[in-house]
């Protein structure tokens, strides 16, 4: 599944910035323009085989080194149908998370594209982790980006990661993150593919669970309180959904079950972060959280969601982030 997100308008700004996220299941290209206008947001699923439920990291590498060409066209493209292009730095993602030990080979793909691109055209280079490029991305897709250097809690869901984080700033290319709660086994985005597998859905599951979710009329049965304050154990989720479709039979009733579980956690731990940190602003990003149905359940005042094309993996936060620190 290839997406591209082009915007079809005049971009006046020379001044532009590329970026590279190349994470477990995506490769990514985004282009930022001086304004802070992301112009390009290039997105490129690695395949997974029939019935698998993810990628090895070798598997992951490989895929990402061929789509290297797919990611040399775009470059080529954009910078020939654009004559005013100067480009000013290049920005990538080279480890999952700001803390020490963080790290994922399939990452090494982007750091080579972006330094090759980078010394072609003789620019600085600046690196960024995979979760800082999420919190940045959804903050400009909710049009949020005022909160970066402000407090806020930031819910990063996705398959790799379920994690609640009080985001305290933002400084020399980071984001002042603490891990106040999150999982305790499965992530989200797991339970979600885990229970798509089962059900015979394509991997990555998300989208099409939740259209079967939707398709579900009735009422699905509630999940046991799976949370403990701003922590949470997500795997009896899959086990209840297994169950429940051995004794059912009925795909649309275990979409809708699973999805509506999900939703029951995330909200409850909302509730639990307003309880400690009272009128905080909340963003929610990862490729979880670019379900209608989830958050439908959320929405509220001072809550800021990414459309889906900035919340799931994607290079554009990384592009921005590239443009604010060449600016300084």
């Amino acid at each position: 599944m290839q997406v591209r997100y082009p915007i079809t308008d005049r971009i006046m700004s020379k001044k532009y910035f590329f970026a590279f996220d190349t994470s477990n299941y995506t490769t990514s290209f985004a282009v930022c323009d001086g304004s802070g206008k992301i112009v390009l947001n290039f997105k490129k699923l690695l395949e997974v085989k029939e019935g698998e439920r993810g990628l090895r990291q070798s598997d992951a590498v490989f895929l990402h080194v061929k789509n290297s060409e797919l990611i040399t066209r775009e470059i080529s493209s954009f910078v020939s149908s654009h004559p005013d292009f100067v480009l000013e730095a290049v920005g990538v993602s080279v480890r999952p998370r700001d803390v020490q030990d963080s790290y994922m080979p399939c990452f090494l793909v982007g750091k080579s594209l972006a330094s090759t691109a980078a010394a072609s055209l003789a620019v600085p280079v600046y690196e960024f982790s995979h979760q800082s490029g999420h919190v940045a991305a959804a903050l400009y897709g909710a049009g949020a980006t005022s909160l970066i250097g402000k407090d806020f809690v930031a819910f990063h869901v996705s398959g790799g990661t379920t994690e609640v984080l009080l985001v305290s700033g933002y400084e020399k290319g980071a984001f002042k993150i603490e891990r106040i709660g999150g999982t305790l086994d499965l992530n989200a985005g797991q339970v979600i593919d885990r229970v798509g597998v089962m059900l015979g859905i394509p991997f990555p599951c998300g989208a099409h669970l939740e259209k079967l979710a939707l398709g579900y009329a009735g009422k699905s049965p509630k999940y046991p309180n799976a949370v403990n304050f701003l922590n949470c154990n997500l795997s009896g989720i899959e086990n209840k959904a297994k169950a429940l479709f051995e004794s059912e039979k009925n795909i649309n009733l275990t979409a809708a079950f699973t999805i509506s579980a999900v939703s029951d956690v995330i909200a409850k731990l909302t509730e639990n972060v307003l309880t400690r940190y009272p009128g905080i602003p909340i963003v929610y990003s990862g490729g979880v959280m670019s379900c209608s149905v989830i958050r439908k359940r959320l929405e509220d005042k001072d809550r800021y969601f990414a459309p889906p094309e900035f919340s799931s993996d994607n290079a554009a936060g990384i592009a921005y982030l590239t443009m604010l620190e060449n600016t300084k």
